[in-house]
């Protein structure tokens, strides 16, 4: 056990003089150095040199050497350190690379200049991880915001097609009639309100550089809220501009690779389109998702927010939506929308659909921040 605690040791110190502890790698345990000096190492053993096909074995070596949740930490490195991403637009590397979230945000920041003939091999690797995303996440996000609609809209004495049979039963099986083996409906409760969306949704994403993972798990989401009818939802990207994706909302992919990463922000901007678009103010949930580091007209955009809040939109400011951890932002932004009374906070995905149902449903979004996010 010694022996094995010293090679882990020496693995992460490297060799040369930089190796103090005196044992000796495996042919296999020298393979696993190699490829973890290319990397870490790269500064002083020459690296990856930038060559495609030299970075694909790379990529095969360390998928045979580690599972692929390391995997995945290695190649965000390597992305990074390297600066790989010009050659994430070469089919030798879009092959060998394994998908997840950085990686999708990273091609969507390149699509512009990916190659015509490799732009179906890029969308591949981006479907990849949404379709893993979307069966991870649909199901929690559908089963919440129903449920929350269905308790804010339930009713007493609903129209016949707006009867929800199931709770009206229940509610009623103390009235059941044994000579008669039937139940006397006294109460009836219903959903109500079932021919048109019960609440209007606008997703307004920053899509500047910094929040690339973010903007994935907000365009997953977005495309499952699409899906179900008592939402109707709109996707908002800005930068310095400002592009609605709704259209898109059907196929996530499309979606993404209609998010352009990079660029400035003009926060003022983008509210201002989701002011004219919003027409029932009390019954909308505004998400916007941003580090609200404003590039525009600050004071503007906060008259903005202002108006928003007073007009009865439930605004909700996301400085993250990723696993990343606590994002960069604006703390004085920040600080004037929480005396607003507006939640400014970083959510992981995974808390993210008890969040929309606590909006949809106007319960205390603060009540529930305090009790789920630390």
């Amino acid at each position: 056990m010694e022996e094995a605690l010293l090679k882990r040791w020496r693995l992460i110190l490297g060799g040369d003089e930089a190796d103090g502890t005196g044992v000796s790698l495996s042919a296999e345990e020298s393979r696993v150095d190699s490829a973890l000096n290319a990397l870490y190492d790269s500064d002083r053993k020459g690296g990856l040199n930038g060559s495609a096909p030299k970075v694909s074995r790379w990529l095969g070596d360390i998928r045979e050497f580690f599972p692929q949740t390391v995997v995945q930490v290695i190649q965000k490195d390597a992305i990074k350190r390297l600066n790989l991403t010009s050659l994430l637009t070469e089919k030798e590397m879009l092959e060998s690379v394994v998908p997840d979230v950085h990686l999708v945000a990273t091609l969507m920041s390149l699509s512009r200049v990916i190659p015509e003939k490799n732009k179906e091999i890029a969308r591949e690797v981006v479907r990849k991880v949404v379709d893993e995303l979307m069966k991870k996440l649909s199901s929690p996000m559908q089963q919440a915001v129903t449920g929350a609609l269905n308790r804010s809209s339930r009713r007493r004495n609903p129209r016949y097609n707006e009867i929800d049979w199931r709770t009206t039963i229940e509610k009623n099986l103390r009235n059941y009639q044994p000579e008669y083996k039937t139940i006397i409906p006294e109460v009836r409760i219903g959903f109500g309100r079932k021919r048109r969306a019960l609440k209007d949704i606008v997703l307004c994403l920053d899509q500047s550089g910094s929040m690339g993972a973010s903007v994935v798990y907000s365009g997953i989401f977005g495309s499952v809220l699409a899906s179900i009818p008592a939402v109707q939802t709109r996707m908002v990207v800005f930068d310095t501009s400002v592009v609605d994706l709704t259209d898109d909302l059907q196929d996530p992919v499309d979606l993404l690779f209609g998010v352009q990463l990079g660029g400035g922000t003009d926060i003022d901007r983008a509210l201002g389109y989701c002011q004219t678009v919003i027409t029932r103010p009390t019954d909308t949930v505004l998400v916007l998702v941003t580090d609200l580091c404003e590039g525009g007209n600050e004071r503007e955009m906060r008259k903005k927010m202002i108006s928003l809040v007073q007009s009865g939109v439930q605004l909700i400011v996301l400085l993250a939506l990723n696993d990343d951890g606590a994002p960069f932002y604006d703390k004085e932004n920040a600080q004037f929308l929480a005396e607003l009374g507006v939640p400014v906070f970083a959510c992981t995905p995974d808390k993210f659909p008890d969040l929309m149902a606590v909006a949809l449903a106007k319960q205390d979004v603060g009540m529930w921040l305090s009790k789920n996010i630390q």
